[in-house]
């Protein structure tokens, strides 16, 4: 399933997190709602998965950290993605880690990514 269309859609974490790990330079901004890592040339992300279930997003300067997503994956429900009509950059996507007790969901976490997820969206060269 292509999720291009204009209107919301709801994909499963596990998706998501295979599709997001393929697709770090198309990050363009990833945070919670107190916290924002906005992507920079000078940055790359990094993924770890760890033995406890922890799903993580590091932003690295080299290798040194500058900030770190920890998605607690027995907290997330979901994902639902949706042209971000607020970022004013045509073609950018939103997609929010929804969470939380089933009936009070709330975005969790965010990433904002240069396209949606559809296999024949064009890539940005490497960074470093």
């Amino acid at each position: 399933m292509s999720i291009t269309e204009t209107s919301a859609a709801t994909v499963p974490f596990e998706r998501f997190w295979r599709w997001l790990i393929e697709h770090p330079n198309c990050i363009v901004r990833a945070g919670t709602y107190d916290a924002v890592l906005f992507d920079s040339d000078e940055f790359h992300w990094a993924f770890v998965e760890e033995e406890d279930g922890r799903a993580i997003v590091q932003m690295l300067k080299g290798k040194h950290p500058v900030g770190e997503l920890i998605l607690e994956r027995q907290e997330i429900q979901s994902v639902k993605a949706s042209p971000d009509v607020e970022g004013g950059q045509s073609g950018q996507w939103l997609f929010e880690v929804v969470g939380g007790p089933k009936n009070e969901t709330y975005a969790m976490y965010h990433f904002v990514m240069s396209h949606g997820m559809d296999p024949q969206a064009t890539h940005q060269p490497l960074k470093h």
